[in-house]
């Protein structure tokens, strides 16, 4: 067989391998995002990464690898264009007559949380590891924080 630059003739221990993060190895890391800055849909993008742990090379699919993430001022939610007049979030009870339809600016007038939680949870993946996911999620309506001894740090949203 003639010799191949890429080909490996080492042993296996001269091979690149892939590593897996254990759940105690884990070292996580807070982050704090103003609503006000980023649009909704933007916001919750870069959120739900962070959540799920993809912005970290030791990304492992089966482990909870996120970061904490601190959202303040939910209550001035920025959002393009017409949503805040035609966004509507749908319920069913499961019922008959139990169709539920509720415009995004009654909810936000209502629970300025909720949109923001809605939004990264439909992000993340729909397992187990959603619900943990969501726990490190910690939303805020106003610009204050009882977060402040964790020294979050600022998130950059492109």
């Amino acid at each position: 067989m003639p010799e191949d630059p890429g080909f490996c003739t080492g042993s296996r221990d001269a091979m690149k391998r892939t590593t897996t993060l254990k759940p105690s190895e884990v070292s996580r890391r807070w982050y704090v995002v103003d609503a006000s800055k980023a649009p909704l849909g933007r916001m919750a993008v870069r959120i739900a990464r962070v959540l799920m742990g993809k912005h970290r090379p030791t990304y492992t699919p089966h482990i909870d690898t996120g970061d904490f993430v601190v959202v303040v001022n939910a209550a001035k939610l920025r959002l393009t264009g017409r949503k805040e007049q035609e966004k509507t979030y749908d319920t069913y009870s499961g019922y008959p007559g139990g169709f539920r339809r509720t415009p995004l600016r009654r909810l936000l007038e209502k629970d300025p949380i909720r949109p923001v939680r809605l939004a990264v949870g439909r992000m993340l993946p729909k397992n187990r590891l959603a619900k943990r996911m969501i726990r490190k999620l910690k939303i805020y309506p106003g610009a204050e924080h009882p977060h402040a001894a964790q020294r979050p740090e600022p998130l950059e949203i492109s």
